[in-house]
């Protein structure tokens, strides 16, 4: 295996609640997140030992050893050293075809750099334990463990605790069409929890209602998606960046959709139904933000 791609998907927050600031300054959240059929490519070439370099076809993205994907190589080095000779086995050269839009709430840095994670692993003759995986990936990054799954999953903790959705919920959540769109403007993740904290506690949703929300639609399967949709870190977003509500709003009225934000934003998305006039929707969507804003129609894994 000389040279090989890896699909780096983007996510949707469909449930969001941050429930508390930790005593690390992290905060604790319960979500249910999931993948899409859009993504990132990182692909892959064999190089020495211990050399690793980036290039990508956005210029905007940094390619110096800030980027997750360089993060992860070292990362990944760190924990897999041949402990005989305390040096790697293990080189490459990545290139990054960006597609994920960068402070859009879609996880695509969090993304590449599982990518980078799982690319060395099928490098390796010796097969990387699950445990060092999972370690490696919440050592880059909060979002980063979500995307060592392949499907709807259950984020706690500051979101390194994961686990599986359970079968009957991720049906309901499946092969589900998507309408994701972002305003030409990111927002920074560190910026919205700052915000968020500051209008603490009323802008936390308790522990104990946001597990009770959570485990009252995994418990009714005649609740349709929709139903889950929460998150709470949108007034933070929508009192700054009026164009987010404003929209949104729009498309209820309009469509009788159920828009939201995803993660800290800027990105918003919508459940498309069956016969949904998309290209409708699309249509609204530019003449709000732009004939330049980003919009793309995909669907859950």
């Amino acid at each position: 295996m000389s040279a090989f791609s890896i699909f780096a998907p983007a996510k949707l927050n469909l449930f969001l609640a941050i429930t508390g600031r930790r005593g690390d300054g992290f905060h604790d959240l319960v979500s249910v997140a999931a993948p899409l059929a859009f993504g990132d490519m990182l692909q892959v070439e064999t190089a020495a030992a211990g050399q690793f370099t980036l290039s990508c076809d956005d210029p905007a993205v940094p390619v110096d050893a800030g980027n997750l994907v360089l993060k992860a190589a070292a990362a990944f080095v760190a924990a897999t050293a041949d402990s005989r000779t305390d040096s790697p086995r293990t080189g490459a050269k990545f290139f990054l075809e960006k597609r994920v839009p960068m402070g859009a709430g879609l996880g695509g840095g969090s993304s590449d750099a599982v990518a980078a994670l799982r690319a060395l692993a099928a490098l390796r003759v010796e097969p990387v334990r699950a445990e060092t995986m999972a370690a490696m990936a919440a050592g880059l990054g909060s979002d980063c463990p979500l995307f060592l799954q392949n499907g709807p999953a259950l984020m706690r903790g500051r979101g390194e605790r994961i686990e599986p959705l359970p079968e009957p919920a991720a049906k309901r959540l499946r092969g589900r069409r998507v309408v994701v769109f972002k305003p030409n403007f990111g927002i920074a993740t560190p910026w919205a929890y700052a915000q968020l904290a500051k209008r603490a506690p009323a802008s936390y949703l308790p522990a104990a209602e946001a597990e009770a929300r959570l485990a009252a639609w995994l418990a009714d399967a005649e609740l349709p998606a929709e139903t889950l949709l929460f998150n709470n870190m949108e007034p933070v977003a929508f009192a700054k960046y009026l164009a987010l509500p404003t929209l949104l709003e729009r498309l209820r009225g309009e469509f009788g959709l159920a828009p939201r934000m995803s993660g800290s934003g800027s990105a918003c998305f919508a459940f498309l139904p069956d016969g949904a006039p998309t290209p409708a929707i699309v249509a609204t969507i530019k003449e709000a933000w732009g004939r330049d804003c980003f919009v793309i129609e995909t669907r859950i894994l």
